[in-house]
């Protein structure tokens, strides 16, 4: 699983979430994930097996894309939009951590 902690853009990336008392938001599988590069949702240069960010200004273009592509009601959407819900609440971008 590749699991999403919510973490303000101007935090310093952690080697490991407990290093900051990162609030865990959530997770995607790798199908999941590969569905959403294929999509168009995530960027390809992202991999599911290494830790990357995604800062709030990514999150909007996102949402962008979702909304361009009248993808709202897809169920691999759904699951990222949850994790992008947390992260609009908590005024935060996202860290992924692959386990």
């Amino acid at each position: 699983m590749l699991d999403f902690y919510s973490i303000k853009d101007d935090q310093p990336t952690p080697s490991y979430p407990e290093k900051l008392d990162l609030k865990f938001v959530g997770d995607l599988d790798d199908i999941t994930f590969g569905n959403l590069q294929n999509k168009g949702i995530i960027d390809r240069k992202l991999d599911y097996y290494s830790d990357f960010r995604l800062s709030r200004s990514v999150i909007q273009l996102i949402r962008q894309t979702i909304s361009d592509n009248k993808l709202e009601s897809d169920t691999d959407v759904k699951k990222i939009v949850l994790l992008l819900d947390l992260a609009d609440k908590y005024h935060s971008g996202l860290i992924a951590y692959g386990d």
